[in-house]
């Protein structure tokens, strides 16, 4: 790793690695003090309240690197939280086809983010230094975002499970582990000997499709800014907010039908963007509204047709 690709001040760096900790704890002493089914209003509530906490260090952005770095901290933190939609139907998907209690659901994605945060710091200050290094893969980044974009829009959501089936497969021929879950726990003891629990091959199962998705949602970022505090701040705030909503998502998953079409299109979007970087550089308030009314069109189409005579929401 190139250290002078760091953000300017250590300083700011850690203060905000200690801050998003004490986020962690305080949703781990709060929210996740009893394992329990997170209905709706509660799912929203959290989701709200992890939104206003980017959006006031969105401010502190504003205030300390000026107004142009808040932008592309408003940006790419829209972006990435976009892109994380596709990651929560998958895991929807990946619950629902374990079988997962709704109950332990929840640590299984609060685990998940935690080790998520590290593997994306790893990734995007790798990432800027490679690019750093080698200005070109800024084009190859761009061709990889628009075949990303073109197979979202192609491929049909119950396809999307299909890749990991492998992945199970040698996780249950190497892993001593258990048909069954234990409540909560990943351990158990089964006539003497000592097992992984289901609900633990469903926590790898989901950091595996996690760390698929990054190579997909980082280099989407690197065509808003390649400033790395923004970078990886804009990430992980995108990141913490991902349990509650997928909690939402949860219960009305049907009302967004378009949204992969929608990411599909802003992925394809940000890819052009970095390949006429050097031609032409589209500013990020434009990028802000075009991934914007994207997205807006893709909601109100998506209620528009659950409305239809035949569609269920």
């Amino acid at each position: 790793m190139n250290f002078t690709h760091m953000p300017e001040s250590w300083l700011e760096f850690w203060l905000f690695n200690a801050f998003v900790i004490a986020l962690l704890l305080l949703d781990l002493g709060v929210f996740q003090k009893k394992s329990h089914i997170i209905k709706m209003k509660e799912a929203l509530i959290m989701s709200g309240i992890w939104i206003s906490i980017s959006l006031l260090f969105n401010v502190y952005v504003f205030y300390a690197h000026g107004g142009q770095k808040a932008l592309e901290f408003f940006t790419g933190y829209i972006v990435e939280k976009s892109l994380s939609v596709d990651n929560l139907f998958v895991f929807l998907t990946i619950f629902s086809f374990f079988a997962v209690p709704a109950a332990f659901q929840q640590k299984v994605l609060f685990l998940g983010i935690v080790i998520a945060m590290v593997l994306r710091g790893i990734f995007i200050f790798a990432g800027i230094s490679l690019i750093e290094k080698f200005s070109w893969l800024i084009y190859v980044f761009g061709i990889f975002l628009i075949y990303t974009g073109i197979r979202i829009y192609l491929q049909k959501n119950k396809e999307k499970n299909s890749g990991q089936d492998g992945f199970i497969k040698f996780l249950e021929k190497i892993l001593p582990l258990s048909k069954n879950y234990d409540g909560s726990r990943f351990i158990t003891k089964e006539n003497g000997k000592l097992l992984f629990t289901r609900l633990f091959l469903v926590f790898i199962v989901i950091n595996f499709v996690d760390v698929l998705f990054a190579f997909d949602s980082i280099p989407a970022i690197f065509g808003i800014t390649l400033d790395p505090f923004i970078v990886y701040s804009s990430n992980i705030f995108a990141i913490l907010g991902l349990r509650a909503l997928y909690f939402v998502l949860a219960e009305a998953a049907v009302a967004f039908y378009y949204v992969n079409h929608a990411l599909a299109v802003i992925l394809v979007f940000v890819g052009g963007k970095m390949l006429v970087s050097n031609i032409y550089k589209i500013g990020s308030g434009v990028s802000l509204v075009f991934i914007a009314v994207v997205l807006t069109v893709a909601i109100v189409a998506s209620v528009r047709r659950n409305k239809k005579p035949g569609k269920k929401t």
